[in-house]
Order: C-alpha cells, then structure tokens, then sequence
C-alpha cells in the first residue's frame, strides 16, 4: 500500500518537466487549460481505474501506520510545488498628463460630491425707488364684532384688550345697556327684600355677594380662582350670619369682626402657598379686596330698610341713565339727575321724605364709581357681565348706611 499522494501520472509529469528545466510564466487560467488538454483527468481516472481493489480497499480501511518505516516507499525526486503562483506582469505605460478641455468634457455630466452649491454672482442691488406717501392706501379699521383675516399661522384670533390696545383706543369700556339693565333687577329685589323683611332681603343679597366675589377676581385677570372666590364668598356668608345673629346697635361690629378675621384667614393661607412672592402678593391682595367687598355688601342687613329701598332704587336708575348713548358728560349728570330723581320718589314712599333726593344722589355717585371701576383696563364680556352688575350696588351700600342713619 502506497502512501497517499498525487497520481502517478501527474508525478511524472511533475518530475519530467522539473528536469528538463521548463520555466514558463503562465495565468492559472492557461494552466489548467494544458492540463486538460494533456489529459490530466483521463490519467487520473486510469489509473485509479486501473486498481479497483486498491480503491474499495482505501475506502473500507482506515490507514494505518506501517509498522517498519523501512518498508515504506518514499518519493526521493522533486515534487510539484503547489505553493508556487506566477506572477502576471503587465506592462506600465507612462503617464501622461491630461489635456484640461478634456478632463471638463469628463467631467462636465458628474454629480456635485457636497451639499454645496455654487454661489450665484453678485450683482449689485437696484436702489429702491421712493414711494410717496400720499399713494399709500390707509390701513383698514376692522369692525368690532368682526373677525380677522385667515391666516396659515395659527390662530390668529384676538382678545377685545388687545384689539383696542392696537388700534389705541381708550381702556376704559363701559358694560353697557344689558348689564345695566341686570343691576337694574337686581336692586329692585333688594328693594323688595328690604320692604318685606331681613330674610327676604337675604335671597338677592347672597346673589350680589357671589357676583361681587367672581366679579373682582376676574376684572384682576385671576381666572379660575375658585379657591380665592369660594373663601370670599365664604366670609360674606359668615357676615350675614353675624348680623343676623346680633341685634341691629351691634350689627356694624359683627361686620367689622368678620372682615378683620377674614383677612387674617387669607393672610395666613396665603403664606401656606408654595408660589412666588410676586403671584402670593398679588392673590393677597386680590382675595383681600374682594371679601372685603362681599362683606361690606353685608350692610344693607345693617343699615335701615327705608334707607335700603330708596338707595337701591337710586342705582337702578342711575345706572339705567349712565348706560344711556349720550356724550360723557351730560352722562354723567343724566345718572345723577336720575338717582336723585329715584331717591326723592321713593322717599315719598318711606318715611324719608324728601330727604330722600341726597341719599339718591350719594348712592347715584356711588352707582357711577363702581361703573368706572368695573370699565378699566379693556375688560371682558364676563367682566361686565360680573363686576359691572354687581359692583354699583355694592359701591353704594357705605353710603345708604351712612346716609339712612344720618337722615333717620
């Protein structure tokens, strides 16, 4: 048995062509072409053909080692190297430089490698040409109810503040004709409560106290602001309670009481909050204020009925006039012809008399102060709706107590 190798006839040839000193460069590609036109696969196949026992011998045994190393046969002449690769030269030329129009013709159709692109020239701007002002078209006013252009930029939708802020119009906005009219109702139930009874004033006396409380903080742009207007309404609630409670010489102590335990109340909350200094004096102040004003609407259970009745008419009529289309000023002098107009007509339904024509006009002067207050600084439809109803009578109700005790 022969130690597994190349074939015979590849050995051969090998051994033949290594002495007879054939040296030639060739691609591996030619070579294996020679070899199979030499017939390197016919000769293998002979002679592995040739001895089909050797073969199913080698395929059914495993090899084994010879046990004499002597006996084995050994290839003493040179073999084929397969570690051998030729080399394929090729001839370089020289390199020649090529011509510049050539190398832009090639390069005229590539892609830009960068996202760069060329920059266009410069040429130097034209001068604008004067445009005199007088081909200008004036800019278009829109209506008050209007709504503005479209736009692709969102929303463009504006606040009545910042409308008239725009087109500089006067911050001060009356409510207006409906408001009045509500302000109107409104003291006229008081004027009826107060005729039948200090319970029976209780009912629109609650409903101005709660519009009062709403009505402040909104017109100091803090909205929602449930918190401040449940804890003033709260306080109001405890003043009426207080007053009720008490007989009429200490009515006037238990509304000072409750007012000054209030205050205290919303100090006390108002170091708990955890916002800054600025946003926790400011709900101070505004929660402060508008208690105070819920309590100091408490005065009507306070102050005389008669005073109460020709007070409430005063502003119902006051602020009925002042909502009138006049010019400011005879405005405000048809309000206050109008409240003392009220006041002398229903002192002569009381025992006020004709007295009642100066606490029509202190309560009309009122009405208009708290007009003016509710009118400030471009509010809102629910200001007015708010603050512009309820704080005319409110405004009003130190001087009927003052001026019903004064004139009774």
């Amino acid at each position: 048995m022969r130690p597994y190798g190349l074939p015979r006839a590849a050995r051969s040839k090998c051994s033949r062509r290594s002495q007879e000193g054939e040296q030639q460069s060739m691609s591996d590609d030619q070579y294996y072409q020679r070899d199979q036109q030499h017939g390197y696969g016919q000769g293998y196949g002979q002679v592995y053909g040739s001895e089909p026992h050797a073969q199913q011998q080698y395929q059914q045994q495993p090899y084994q080692e010879p046990a004499n190393t002597q006996d084995a046969q050994t290839w003493q002449g040179q073999t084929w190297d397969t570690q051998y690769q030729p080399q394929v030269q090729h001839q370089q030329q020289p390199y020649q430089q090529p011509h510049p129009q050539q190398v832009a013709a090639e390069t005229a159709y590539l892609p830009q490698q960068s996202g760069a692109y060329p920059l266009p020239p410069e040429t130097p701007a034209p001068a604008p040409e004067p445009v005199p002002a007088a081909t200008a078209p004036p800019a278009a006013t829109p209506a008050p109810d209007s709504y503005s252009a479209p736009t692709t930029m969102g929303n463009a939708r504006i606040t009545d503040a910042q409308r008239a802020r725009a087109e500089g119009r006067s911050p001060i906005i009356p409510p207006g004709a409906q408001p009045a009219g509500l302000t109107a109702v409104l003291g006229l139930l008081l004027a009826g409560g107060a005729a039948v009874g200090p319970y029976a004033l209780l009912v629109p006396l609650v409903i101005l106290q709660a519009v009062t409380a709403a009505g402040w903080f909104r017109l100091n742009g803090m909205w929602p602001a449930r918190q401040g207007i449940a804890l003033a309404f709260a306080g109001a609630l405890v003043a009426d309670v207080a007053v009720l409670a008490v007989d009429d010489e200490y009515a006037l102590p238990a509304i000072l009481g409750s007012l000054g335990a209030w205050v205290l109340l919303t100090v006390v909350l108002q170091l708990r909050s955890y916002a800054g200094a600025d946003e926790r004096m400011q709900g101070l102040m505004a929660t402060v204020a508008s208690a105070s004003l819920a309590i100091i609407a408490t005065g009507n259970l306070a102050a005389a009925p008669d005073a109460v009745i020709v007070g409430a008419l005063a502003v119902a009529a006051a602020t009925v006039a002042r909502a009138l289309p006049l010019p400011g000023p005879v405005s405000i002098v048809v309000a206050l012809a109008a409240g003392a107009g009220a006041g002398i007509l229903a002192g002569g339904l009381t025992d006020i008399g004709g007295q009642g024509a100066l606490l029509g006009l202190g309560a009309g002067v009122c009405a208009l102060i708290g007009l003016r207050v509710a009118s400030y600084d471009y509010p809102s439809r629910f200001v007015h709706m708010t603050a512009g109803v309820a704080l005319p009578l409110t405004v009003a109700v130190p001087a009927i107590y003052l001026l019903g005790r004064a004139l009774a």
